[in-house]
């Protein structure tokens, strides 16, 4: 590859930081633009499990592995499934040589900061929209000007990707799912019987055609989620997010009929709340190879959470794409191969990923959680079956 090739990444998350980590390691500089003033601007997102063969390798892959293990918590990898009444249907407790270690990603995101060198990631950097050079290359335009141009923009910005109308029509739909997120802190010290009630990990609780996820975050924090298939803009009327307590009061009467242990979940949530309605693209989503441009991640393939592939899929592409540049004579040939190999591997968690969305809070969506829980989880006994 020419010592001139110049690349940037578009998005500082852990895909584009993955990525721009693998080519440091082989003196392969590249920029990385991100639109937030600075790393801790605002919360990252929950817990996230991070799978052999793609997000797991992707960190070996950037030489991190020791590090993620000092951040890592694996053991916080159960799983159980409960019903409205509290009644524990799967219990799947976690062991300490677990394959799908936990990690923050506030904490992943600050360790692939942190294996970077300090000018490659551009903070307060909103892109505009990017532009053709009128060879082949690619200008970036931001509030305070032109940067450019760039041989090739690697488009890891997530969901709403300015990078990919450049590519592709497509847009993300609504499931018709829709989260209301929800934290609980010092759930350890402050909240023993909401501690023991969760676990080493997450609880799931289905009934009356709406849910509640809880996670198990490290600092001794919950996030949770209480889950209604609804119109795209319900929560916004249906709460009043302007008072914390009133929202507490609304999702409790949504609720009601759970039992009281469940309940206190949200009665002990403290008072940040947030609206996440579930979008995914369609499966099979591709493009057009165009010299220049390419995405990674939820710029190129958003799914509904109920896979738990999301972040594996999007570290794994940066591995990936990370390993064709290296590789390939031409630059340009690595990107294209990329792409036709990325196309075909998200294929199945795509699928599984739309089929989790259309099936849940289904009539019979509890079944086919605690089938899927059995299928996923053999090392340890099933509990009591749906009566």
């Amino acid at each position: 590859m020419s010592a001139n090739f110049k690349i940037a990444v578009v998005g500082a998350g852990p895909a584009g930081l993955t990525l721009a980590r693998i080519l440091h390691l082989h003196g392969i500089a590249s920029c990385v633009y991100e639109r937030e003033n600075h790393p801790l601007e605002r919360p990252q997102g929950g817990t996230l499990d991070l799978h052999e063969g793609s997000g797991l390798l992707a960190l070996e892959r950037a030489a991190l592995m020791d590090k993620f293990r000092l951040i890592a918590r694996y053991e916080d990898q159960g799983t159980r499934l409960l019903d409205k009444s509290a009644k524990v249907l799967f219990d799947d407790q976690p062991i300490a040589d677990g394959n799908r270690p936990e990690v923050d990603r506030t904490a992943l995101r600050a360790m692939l900061l942190d294996a970077l060198p300090q000018p490659c990631v551009r903070w307060n950097c909103a892109l505009l929209e990017a532009r053709e050079n009128g060879d082949g290359r690619w200008n970036l335009v931001f509030d305070h000007g032109q940067e450019g141009p760039f041989d090739l923009v690697v488009g890891a910005d997530g969901t709403w990707s300015r990078i990919r109308p450049l590519l592709s029509p497509y847009k993300p739909q609504y499931s018709g799912l829709c989260f209301v997120e929800f934290g609980i802190d010092h759930v350890d010290q402050c909240h023993p019987a909401l501690a023991q009630l969760v676990g080493r990990g997450k609880i799931s609780v289905e009934g009356d055609g709406k849910a509640m996820i809880v996670q198990r975050n490290g600092h001794s924090h919950f996030r949770g989620y209480a889950i209604f298939r609804v119109p795209l803009g319900w929560a916004e009327q249906r709460f009043d997010f302007s008072s914390p307590q009133a929202v507490r009061e609304g999702l409790a009467h949504e609720f009601a009929g759970f039992a009281d242990e469940i309940l206190q979940l949200i009665h002990a949530c403290n008072d940040h709340f947030a609206v996440r309605p579930i979008y995914a693209l369609p499966v099979g989503h591709c493009w057009a190879n165009r010299k220049g441009l390419t995405l990674v991640g939820d710029a190129a393939h958003v799914m509904s959470p109920f896979g738990g592939e999301g972040v594996n899929n999007a570290m794994f592409d940066a591995a990936e794409l990370a390993r064709l540049l290296i590789e390939s004579a031409h630059w340009a040939d690595g990107v294209a191969a990329y792409e036709k190999l990325m196309f075909a591997r998200v294929v199945e968690s795509a699928e599984g990923s739309a089929d989790g969305a259309a099936t849940f809070l289904s009539h019979d969506g509890q079944a086919l959680t605690l089938a899927m829980y059995r299928s996923h989880h053999t090392h340890a006994p099933t509990q009591a079956p749906i009566d």
